[in-house]
């Protein structure tokens, strides 16, 4: 498009092309979150980690429901092609190096936890841009959305916790390693956020 001096301009955004992006970008990072932690799940079956990775394969499934309901509450398609493509990136990401060429190693445990919190981080994102968008379309409905983000808090709480335990076994020397709480029992520091980014979700 052409200004009145000839010169070109960007066309105008288009609100309703852009959100469409938006959520098909966020779903398709939930299905490769989606992968991770039922793979987590399967590996720490019969470890501390399990029950709660159990809990969150479950919770994950219903975030992504949800998501799919408020997608089309939205008229917005889902591309199941992007969640193809991210699933396929995940599976990739498994020969991230972790220190050893085939078999896992702790540093897996670490890299994988690291992961899955940034995945919850984004999706909590997510759910605080659909809140503000719901202050002026009520086809959003506040109270889902909130509920939804109090939940991706708890989610990433408790996957900080798996994860300094994680790195305490992996990293910190025997003689420095420390008894950690149970997850989820709000262990006394501080948390420096994460930065928010889609599945890498």
């Amino acid at each position: 498009m052409l200004s009145d001096h000839g010169r070109s301009r960007s066309p105008s955004p288009d609100p309703d092309r852009l959100l469409r992006i938006y959520l098909n970008d966020h779903y398709a990072g939930s299905a490769a979150g989606d992968a991770l932690v039922r793979r987590m799940a399967r590996v720490h079956e019969q470890g501390p980690a399990g029950a709660r990775l159990r809990a969150l394969v479950d919770e994950i499934a219903e975030d992504r429901t949800s998501l799919v309901e408020i997608m089309a509450s939205l008229d917005v398609p889902v591309m199941r092609t992007r969640a193809l493509v991210l699933r396929c990136a995940e599976r990739v990401g498994r020969a991230k190096l972790n220190g050893r060429l085939v078999s896992r190693s702790p540093l897996s445990d670490v890299l994988e936890f690291e992961s899955l919190r940034l995945g919850v981080e984004g999706k909590l994102a997510l759910w605080r841009s659909l809140r503000e968008l719901a202050r002026g379309d009520d086809r959003i409905d506040a109270g889902t959305v909130d509920r939804l983000a109090a939940r991706a808090e708890h989610q990433s709480a408790q996957l900080e916790d798996l994860r300094l335990a994680a790195v305490d076994l992996a990293l910190a020397p025997s003689a420095q390693r420390a008894p950690h709480p149970p997850s989820g029992t709000g262990r006394q520091r501080s948390h420096r956020p994460f930065v928010k980014v889609r599945w890498a979700s």
